[in-house]
């Protein structure tokens, strides 16, 4: 059992010791499911976080997310990091330029940013697929990953990378290398609890792993909801509901007195 919230510097000594769990998580139910399952890291929109959030899930890593086009200037960046932090993340996940990495890193922000698949920028890389089957492209991400580490950034999300390629930059950086779909030499693996849990509806990533049916449940859900919600109606109809026992009750003198106060 965890006893206490790891700390950036706990995060980087395990580096090359031992894989770490990572998931995006967007709800306290979920938060609290990574803690008790023993999670060690998890990714979390900015609004999420708070009191309640570490009431529910106290000793995870959270990394909240600084989404690319939320936020411009790099003060905008700061305000939003600096804010997260105090509502209890332990880093935030930045894919902004390097000199916005590098501002919140003078400001002793840790930073987590990304290469390899980058949603936000993928037109650059040929779209949604992966990236660094080339000589050439695994350079230019190699090149990504250094220039992180002198911006002073801290980890790095590598998605969609072949697996070789992924261990390869992960044994030459000091950065905690975050594997989405790049192999298991990596530093963790990072995957989105909607597709842990099964909820996710139509394209399923090659990377995800399916551990639950959600859809199916939420879907046998919508048709109980559907049925009972046809069953109020018709009771209201039939005038099965409401029933005595649904009503206040009034005493018939009381009731006698109200009639005559409105009637005469």
């Amino acid at each position: 059992m965890k006893s206490k919230r790891p700390t950036v510097a706990d995060i980087l000594a395990l580096k090359g010791k031992r894989q770490l769990s990572m998931l995006r998580v967007v709800t306290l139910e979920e938060a609290e499911a990574a803690e008790k399952a023993g999670i060690e890291m998890v990714s979390v929109p900015p609004a999420l976080l708070g009191p309640a959030f570490r009431e529910a899930a106290p000793t995870v890593f959270a990394v909240p997310g600084l989404e690319y086009g939320d936020f411009v200037t790099a003060e905008e960046y700061l305000r939003a990091a600096f804010k997260s932090m105090r509502a209890g993340g332990d880093a935030v996940y930045c894919a902004a330029s390097l000199g916005i990495v590098r501002r919140l890193r003078d400001e002793g922000i840790p930073v987590c940013s990304h290469v390899g698949l980058i949603p936000s920028k993928a037109t650059w890389t040929g779209g949604f697929k992966a990236v660094g089957k080339t000589a050439e492209s695994a350079l230019s991400i190699w090149h990504a990953v250094k220039a992180l580490e002198e911006a002073g950034a801290f980890a790095a999300e590598i998605e969609v990378v072949p697996a070789d390629v992924a261990a390869l930059i992960s044994s030459n950086t000091s950065l905690f290398m975050i594997s989405m779909g790049a192999g298991a030499q990596c530093d963790a693996q990072y995957l989105f609890a909607d597709d842990v849990l099964g909820q996710t509806r139509g394209h399923i990533p090659r990377h995800a792993k399916t551990y639950r049916n959600f859809a199916a449940e939420y879907d046998r859900l919508q048709q109980e909801r559907i049925a009972a919600f046809r069953e109020f109606r018709q009771d209201v109809e039939s005038g099965a509901y409401p029933t005595d026992r649904h009503n206040v009750g009034v005493s018939a003198d009381e009731l006698a007195r109200f009639n005559t106060m409105i009637n005469g």
